[in-house]
């Protein structure tokens, strides 16, 4: 399966995960206009970016920006998060194989971007079940990692939950800067 052909969905009874849309930007400005969830967001080595949207044109140059990286770059795929009771979308996913000369390499590489109001531990964990061993079989990787800076306390629980160990490794960035706080789930 060509992940970059046809993005496969994902759903259970309180998520549908699904190829984000260019509809998606009112809900998304709820995420990435949140200056209090950005802390949460894993923008290492996105060169300098941070994805905060201060308005509606940000957030769709932003979509914009991910799907041509999806369907032109083939580099990453973000994913749309949809809470099913809420009927509205609350945050996304990005992920792609990942090759490089560090201890990261043949590793798929998780952003989790969410609400702030969905950072908590069973909406987190909630998440990673669904989505980690089939992310292994689509990204081809031997083990996923993704970030958890100390403060994120909710996320850090969902990750041990979810059989992430913390990785005293570094991932080293594209001009060699050293990134830290990374979890990993091996296959």
């Amino acid at each position: 399966m060509d992940i970059y052909e046809k993005c496969p969905q994902l759903e259970n009874e309180n998520l549908f995960i699904r190829l984000i849309e260019s509809e998606d930007a009112q809900d998304l400005l709820e995420v990435y206009g949140d200056k209090f969830a950005l802390p949460f967001f894993n923008s290492d080595n996105c060169h300098g970016s941070s994805f905060y949207c201060r308005n509606m044109e940000d957030m769709e140059n932003t979509i914009k920006y991910w799907l041509i990286e999806y369907h032109e770059n083939r580099c990453f795929v973000r994913f749309s998060i949809v809470d099913r009771k809420q009927d509205k979308v609350i945050g996304t996913i990005e992920m792609f194989h990942r090759k490089a000369d560090d201890f990261y390499n043949n590793c798929g590489i998780l952003r989790l971007d969410l609400r702030r109001d969905s950072e908590t531990a069973e909406r987190i964990y909630d998440i990673l079940s669904l989505i980690t061993t089939p992310f292994h079989d689509w990204f081809a990787c031997s083990k996923i990692a993704t970030k958890a800076p100390v403060y994120a306390v909710d996320r850090i629980e969902a990750l041990q939950k979810a059989g992430y160990a913390k990785s005293a490794e570094p991932l080293l960035g594209h001009d060699k800067t050293a990134y830290y706080d990374y979890w990993v789930r091996n296959r």
